[in-house]
């Protein structure tokens, strides 16, 4: 018996008091977190291993959640990918995805975003998944155009970081483009 939330590379996982540390460390790649969404001030390292535990002990919901992509042959975190704009209404949702730089190109990202859509689209009966990208994110535009989503739209200038602003793409695919080409 094998769980849906484990591929070949990865486990998607809820987060654990001990990974604090990894994810202390990837908020200290500025690069990397304006990629995904805003810069913040430093946040100490209490803090964050306080933040950890706080977020180990909440009860998971069933469509809006946050979890860990492990590395599956040593467990560790690589990291993140989570469900947010949950319109149950129209069937559509959205997910963030962030994957520290030392692990990027192996094809996490890729192998949890499949995971989690496989979930929303087969356990909870979404019919679309969406994703926000910022323009000068490269790698991620990429990465979306690869897993053939299909690009729906832009808003021009609508996020400011490192001094300019950016345009931010939005990806989607539906259950049938899903079904199609990963199912």
């Amino acid at each position: 018996m094998r769980s849906i939330w484990v591929g070949e590379r990865v486990r998607l996982r809820a987060r654990e008091p001990a990974d604090w540390e990894v994810f202390h460390a990837f908020d200290e790649d500025s690069e990397a977190v304006r990629d995904g969404w805003r810069l913040q001030p430093p946040r100490s390292a209490a803090r964050a291993q306080k933040a950890a535990e706080e977020a180990a002990g909440e009860e998971p919901d069933l469509d809006r959640f946050d979890l860990v992509i492990a590395e599956l042959g040593s467990g560790a975190p690589v990291g993140a990918i989570n469900t947010h704009q949950i319109d149950r209404d129209h069937g559509t949702f959205a997910y963030g995805l962030s994957v520290g730089r030392p692990h990027r190109r192996n094809g996490y990202a890729s192998e949890a975003v499949v995971l989690v859509l496989r979930y929303m689209f087969f356990e909870r009966r979404f019919q679309k998944a969406e994703a926000w990208v910022y323009g000068s994110n490269e790698p991620s535009l990429a990465l979306h155009r690869r897993m053939g989503f299909v690009e729906e739209g832009r808003r021009r200038r609508s996020h400011y970081h490192a001094g300019r602003y950016d345009d931010e793409v939005l990806f989607g695919m539906t259950i049938e483009e899903f079904t199609e080409r990963y199912a």
